[in-house]
């Protein structure tokens, strides 16, 4: 097991991928800038990121990802324009995503996969534990995951993901864990980790979703780790390997989350999270949850 218990501070968001079950909305504008209502859903993200005490964000991007610099950079002429017509509401809205993080970006290159991309945060990360958040997962921010897992890395050392119980027939789109339970009811240790199994195979139906917080031994079992599922560098293998041995960067022990999460990798997730967030905003809840309940009677009737 290893003894650092450096205070977390720094957060990584990979977020180079192509977004291909989402063109062509995503030919030229990055998955991670899809609206979820009137806020794009990396934002979310970063606020998560930011209410866990995390101000640091590094961002592993790709090619075409400008717009995620911009997006949390200064838009000077939006905001005069904003200022001289005394919209303060929308000019602090603009600024808010300039304001939530001490950003920094760095690019992937070559789509080697999940784990080749948290490799590229070594130089940034350097010898402390981080955290990685994948943008496709919005955490509901009444259900603080990432503040509990920081908890219990700073407790347990090694490295920490986060769990959820699916359905069998979903087990194959997850990493699946084999799990031993500790002394709380919401952490267990992880035994084993397999990439996307089939549900004959799996461990067990606790998914690996998309949160992790990880000692900086994870890196030297990537750079040694081969191309996997999809042909790709998986994280879930480096974690494997440490939760198979007492190594730099292990244990490894999991949350168990049983709290609001959506998942905007999905379209049909997608569109469910734009509902259930939008019925839950006081500014447009009750009049989107009249008309939403009209349109489901008038369908139900046809």
């Amino acid at each position: 097991m290893t003894s650092t218990r450096t205070r977390i501070s720094k957060a990584v968001i990979p977020a180079a991928g192509l977004g291909t079950r989402f063109l062509p909305a995503t030919k030229a504008t990055p998955k991670e800038m899809l609206p979820v209502v009137d806020k794009p859903a990396i934002q979310y993200v970063v606020e998560e990121a930011v209410a866990a005490q995390l101000s640091d964000v590094l961002m592993v991007t790709g090619r075409n990802k400008r717009p995620l610099e911009d997006h949390f950079d200064r838009n000077y002429e939006l905001e005069e324009a904003l200022r001289r017509k005394g919209d303060e509401s929308r000019l602090a809205k603009v600024r808010e995503s300039s304001d939530l993080a001490t950003m920094h970006y760095v690019r992937q290159g070559d789509p080697k996969g999940l784990g080749h991309a948290v490799l590229c945060a070594e130089p940034h990360v350097g010898d402390q534990p981080f955290a990685v958040l994948l943008g496709d997962d919005l955490i509901d921010p009444r259900d603080p995951l990432l503040s509990r897992m920081i908890a219990v890395q700073e407790e347990y050392g090694g490295s920490v993901v986060a769990l959820m119980e699916v359905e069998p027939a979903s087990i194959h789109l997850y990493g699946s864990a084999a799990i031993a339970p500790t002394t709380y009811s919401d952490v267990v240790r992880v035994t084993d980790l397999v990439e996307k199994p089939e549900t004959s195979q799996a461990p067990s139906f606790y998914a690996v979703i998309g949160r992790y917080v990880l000692d900086p031994g994870v890196f030297e079992v990537l750079k040694k780790t081969q191309p996997g599922q999809g042909g790709e560098i998986q994280l879930t293998d480096a974690l494997r390997e440490l939760a198979h041995e007492e190594t730099d960067g292990g244990p490894v022990h999991g949350v168990v989350f049983t709290g609001r999460r959506y998942d905007t990798g999905d379209r049909g997730d997608y569109l469910r999270a734009i509902v259930r967030l939008a019925c839950e905003r006081e500014d447009l809840g009750p009049d989107f949850r009249t008309w939403l309940r009209s349109y489901v009677n008038e369908e139900m009737q046809e």
